[in-house]
């Protein structure tokens, strides 16, 4: 069982899953990459103008070398271990390599969401988001998210869901009507076609009457 898996509650399920858009990448590739790559073209080129001290040249460059490269690794990993998740009850974000951070907000607390896109933003689809509660502890700011308007999305439906949700009076109404929510997100936020949703619904309906 993967981290995340290991943080979802009992019934609970991701609906929509992201993370800072690749572009965040830039950065680091161009501050790290451009000093490794001139590192390893000098070596390179040392080891065929001066052949009598190739190997200590070429280990020597190497060992440089490494150095940027191992930035660029760290900041490729940080990116890849920083999630950006929706689930049937919260918002959740976790950061960090070997030591986690976890913050979430519960989606019933949500006040309001703000998204931010510039102009470059729209082009290549990331965004900020700021979600408002009513406390200070949680997520509060997502920034340069990829497909931020989908995860805008979901989360106010889903925020929706448990709001107009009814308890039914029947024995199991309660999990059944979760469940149905569970498959209205999943189909507005586009994880299931609609006959998949009708087919899924029916057959909750027929445990329902059972």
């Amino acid at each position: 069982m993967g981290y995340i898996e290991q943080l979802l509650g009992e019934n609970e399920r991701v609906l929509f899953q992201t993370r800072q858009h690749p572009l965040v990448l830039l950065r680091p590739a161009l501050g790290y990459g451009i000093p490794a790559g001139v590192l390893i073209g000098l070596t390179i080129a040392s080891g065929i103008l001066f052949p009598p001290f190739t190997l200590p040249l070429v280990i020597a460059g190497l060992a440089l070398a490494m150095i940027p490269l191992a930035f660029l690794l760290r900041s490729l990993l940080r990116w890849w271990n920083e999630v950006y998740m929706v689930t049937t009850r919260r918002v959740v974000q976790v950061e960090g390599i070997l030591n986690k951070n976890v913050f979430d907000s519960s989606l019933e607390k949500v006040n309001d969401v703000v998204l931010r896109q510039s102009l470059w933003g729209r082009l290549f689809n990331y965004g900020d988001i700021e979600i408002l509660t009513g406390s200070e502890i949680g997520v509060n700011r997502l920034n340069r998210i990829a497909d931020p308007l989908r995860f805008k999305q979901v989360m106010l439906d889903q925020k929706a869901m448990l709001g107009e949700r009814p308890g039914l009076e029947s024995p199991g109404g309660g999990e059944i009507e979760s469940l149905l929510a569970q498959l209205e997100a999943l189909r507005r936020s586009g994880l299931l076609s609609d006959q998949e949703f009708e087919e899924k619904r029916q057959a909750l309906l027929k445990r329902q009457e059972a």
